[in-house]
């Protein structure tokens, strides 16, 4: 059973900038991805960015050239570099990883972007 633990969310201004990280319970070895997802209020999950086994990373186009996927295997985190925030990003994030059919979600995190 591994647990995920988001944080860095909070309240930015629009055009700002913000650190998400997603911590595992444990070393993982293999996977066959790991993201994050968004929930605005009233709407559905949605992706937003993904990382592949093998390193290859994948977007939503929403995000595309304004968010980074990456990840610190020393530290066992996953993160989400999100800039030139708008409105609209605004949403519960959350991270999640597929480790060979087995999927694990964090809690989530709240982030608010003033206009």
């Amino acid at each position: 059973q591994v647990q995920l633990v988001e944080s860095g969310g909070g309240l930015v201004q629009a055009g700002g900038s913000l650190r998400l990280s997603c911590a595992f319970s444990q070393t993982i070895f293999s996977f066959n991805n790991m993201g994050w997802y968004r929930q605005p209020p009233g709407k559905q999950r949605e992706l937003v960015a993904t990382l592949i086994r093998g390193g290859a990373t994948t977007y939503g186009d929403s995000v595309k050239g304004r968010f980074t996927i990456s990840r610190d295997n020393a530290k066992n985190t996953l993160y989400l570099q999100m800039n030139s925030l708008k409105p609209e990003d605004a949403a519960v994030y959350y991270c999640n990883i597929d480790i060979y059919g087995k999927i694990y979600w964090g809690q989530g995190t709240q982030v608010t972007v003033s206009s």
